[in-house]
């Protein structure tokens, strides 16, 4: 599963490629205001991209990219210069997910002109030969009239980390469909902050007779995580293979240090840390945090005890 944060990415990679090609001489100022880049953030993409290409391989199939003095090269890329052809399943599979999102009621007048666009080209002669409508859970028409009417709503809602059940009032912005679930954004008042909830663990849900403002300009519709004062923290240097968790984990980057990354990570939950630590291996360091040490204790101490006991027929037999 691609985190928001790596499809974040690569979309501003694919639109940024194609600009600076047809803007050969673009200085770093005109690639990072166009694009929403930093400096660093800009450096570390044209390195992500240097010598990538088509198959071959060979010195004339790979692109060139870095930054000369205050200018963007990108050389040796003449497949970005051009819109991509797509072959019939693709352009099938991108008129359904557009469909999808139509369906969800959370799609921008843009895209559903340009479902009629695309679906003209491929399905002229039969208007109704597809048709793609997602199914909503109970809630979803509720909430999404409350986010319309700006009624706040009193949620039960359970916590994926420890099964708890709170009892919340929020303030709902927008509902919306990704990655197979249903999730609503709102202003959470017990939390004093944005949060973005799973509809599939709201126990219950029922407006308090209260009205809200319109936000001025609500957050985008996208699954995030949002540290609270109640989470626990750890700093986290991450070595070179495991550099990939700063895109998919909403850490803070605390140190740069090109072979290495140091990090500071929230979770609800001591062992959501701990795990991870398990995962990398000796490519991760905890620097700081005793509650996530505690659990990578104890969770390592369990799964070698599992691995003993498993053992333990095999040696007796002997």
């Amino acid at each position: 599963m691609t985190s928001p944060k790596t499809a974040h990415r690569l979309t501003r990679i694919l639109s940024m490629l194609p600009w600076v090609i047809a803007n050969p001489g673009a200085t770093v100022h005109e690639v990072c205001d166009r694009f929403g880049y930093s400096p660093r953030e800009l450096a570390a993409d044209l390195d992500l991209v240097f010598v990538c290409g088509l198959p071959g391989y060979g010195p004339g199939d790979l692109m060139v990219a870095y930054i000369d003095e205050d200018e963007v090269v990108v050389e040796m890329a003449d497949y970005f210069s051009a819109p991509l052809r797509l072959s019939p399943p693709e352009a099938l599979s991108l008129l359904a997910s557009g469909m999808a999102l139509l369906s969800s009621g959370q799609a921008p007048e843009a895209l559903q002109r340009a479902v009629d666009k695309l679906q003209a080209v491929l399905l002229p002669d039969a208007r109704d030969a597809l048709v793609v409508d997602l199914s909503e859970p109970e809630l979803v028409a509720e909430l999404r009239r409350a986010a319309a009417e700006g009624q706040v709503m009193h949620i039960s809602h359970m916590a994926m980390a420890s099964g708890a059940v709170t009892e919340r009032d929020i303030e709902p912005w927008s509902v919306f469909s990704t990655m197979g679930n249903w999730y609503v954004t709102a202003f959470c008042r017990s939390a004093q902050g944005e949060r973005v909830f799973r509809v599939d663990r709201i126990r219950a849900a029922a407006p308090t007779g209260e009205t809200f403002p319109a936000a001025e300009q609500a957050p985008p519709p996208v699954v995030h995580y949002s540290p609270s004062e109640d989470d626990v923290r750890a700093v986290i240097r991450l070595e070179g293979p495991a550099r990939w968790v700063a895109d998919y984990y909403p850490v803070e980057v605390l140190e740069d240090a090109g072979d290495s990354l140091t990090v500071r990570f929230s979770a609800a939950d001591p062992a959501v840390a701990a795990r991870l630590l398990l995962r990398l291996g000796t490519a991760a360091q905890l620097l700081e945090g005793e509650e996530v040490a505690t659990a990578h204790r104890r969770l390592r101490d369990r799964i070698l005890a599992r691995y003993r006991s498993s053992q333990a027929p095999a040696a007796q037999g002997d």
